[in-house]
């Protein structure tokens, strides 16, 4: 069989733009910002139905199941422009955390679960959350888990807790990350279940409060709780064992996906603030962008900006070329460095914008709140700038132990 023929990356690109400032940043974000989620979902789903008619949806699922097919460096290059809004990649179907599950269960679903979950989820028919991080262990050592799956007849009896489940209230089933081997070496302790959501014991405890916004539906993180929460063994997603390699696979090309999001929202809280530069005056005759400060600011939002793309591209196109694996240091690098350019382009553009800039009356205080964690999830930039050390440090002969 031909493969598809490859999509004309310059000619999407226009029209997704042209979408996102039309109907998404002119018209729905604001709705967004200001109401209940339930509330907006609606208008919501028409745009979705929208994107889906012209054949946009889902930009990085191959073509045969209902996708784009785009190859992570130009997925890479709609990520930004969908990472302009809030709500920019959940309208085009790649939003995470659905966006790692579906490649997840392309590369790794039986037959049966990709039925099961994997085309309703492309379809945008459900949604889906992951479920990992522990409120007792570090989330800086993935391999530290208390969670639990054991074998007990033909299923899996789950138990545990969890939270930061992100988009877990309205999901129809979870990836969940357990000790199925617990005498095996630590990284070949952990397996990842596929549990559907209304199956008994799994309990979505409450949506946790992120900075004072407990959010609902897709725009949440759950804490869960796993009580002898019983599946069919069928439902273990790639090899029992695997869960830590499959984890490290979906972080790879997830980093990318996050890490040009987040210069999508650079891009727009740049142009926030330069507008705002120009247009607010602190006297008459004074515009905010004839002082020095702020000239500084710019200049220096824009070089951090550009640096930041030519590094994620960099590693995107080495993904595609040699794997994660080969590109481990590049994706380290990148996920440090864009969440620092993330959090230094922000808080300039809230302080140009003074008393506004603390409001929803534009995004920046909603990513303000949302993406400080940044800096945190898919391991800290601690963890990260060590493992980039190391392997520099490596090149010059100095082993060094990891700590």
């Amino acid at each position: 069989m031909d493969s598809p023929p490859a999509v004309d990356l310059a000619g999407i690109l226009p029209a997704i733009r042209e979408f996102m400032q039309r109907d998404v940043v002119a018209r729905a974000e604001q709705a967004f910002l200001h109401q209940p989620f339930r509330v907006v979902r609606p208008q919501l789903e028409t745009l979705r139905h929208q994107v889906q008619a012209w054949g946009l949806w889902a930009p990085h699922v191959p073509v045969a199941w209902g996708g784009l097919g785009l190859p992570l460096r130009d997925f890479a290059h709609v990520s930004e422009v969908l990472g302009r809004s809030p709500i920019g990649h959940y309208l085009f179907n790649c939003q995470a955390p659905d966006v790692g599950n579906m490649e997840l269960l392309l590369t790794h679903g039986t037959p049966d679960q990709q039925e099961r979950y994997l085309g309703p989820l492309v379809r945008g028919e459900i949604r889906s959350c992951f479920s990992m991080t522990e409120p007792a262990n570090p989330g800086s050592n993935p391999v530290w888990l208390d969670t639990t799956a054991t074998r007990d007849g033909a299923d899996y009896v789950i138990n545990g807790h969890k939270w930061f489940t992100s988009a877990a209230d309205g999901a129809a089933f979870a990836i969940v990350m357990a000790i199925t081997n617990p005498e095996a070496r630590p990284h070949a302790r952990a397996s990842q279940v596929i549990v559907p959501t209304d199956t008994p014991g799994f309990i979505r405890m409450r949506n946790i409060p992120v900075m004072g916004e407990p959010g609902e539906d897709y725009a949440s993180h759950a804490e869960i709780r796993y009580e002898n929460c019983r599946v069919p063994q069928t439902h273990l997603l790639g090899a029992e064992g695997a869960g830590f390699a499959l984890a490290q696979e979906r972080l790879g090309p997830g980093r990318i996906h996050h890490c040009m999001r987040w210069i999508g929202i650079c891009e727009r809280a740049f142009d926030l603030m330069c507008s705002r530069a120009v247009q607010r005056e602190l006297a008459p005759g004074m515009p905010l962008g004839s002082r020095q400060t702020v000239q500084n600011w710019i200049a220096e939002s824009r070089a951090e900006i550009n640096a930041a793309r030519f590094l994620v591209l960099d590693a995107a196109a080495k993904i595609d070329q040699a794997g994660a694996t080969a590109a481990r240091e590049e994706i380290s690098l990148i996920k440090f460095y864009v969440a620092g350019v993330l959090g230094a382009v922000l808080d300039r553009a809230i302080q140009v914008h003074g008393a506004l800039g603390l409001t929803d009356d534009i995004p920046l205080a909603y990513w303000y709140r949302h993406e400080r964690g940044a800096r945190i999830y898919d391991g800290p930039d601690e963890v990260h700038k060590s493992v980039v050390a190391r392997q520099i440090l490596r090149n010059y002969g100095l082993d060094v132990p990891r700590e």
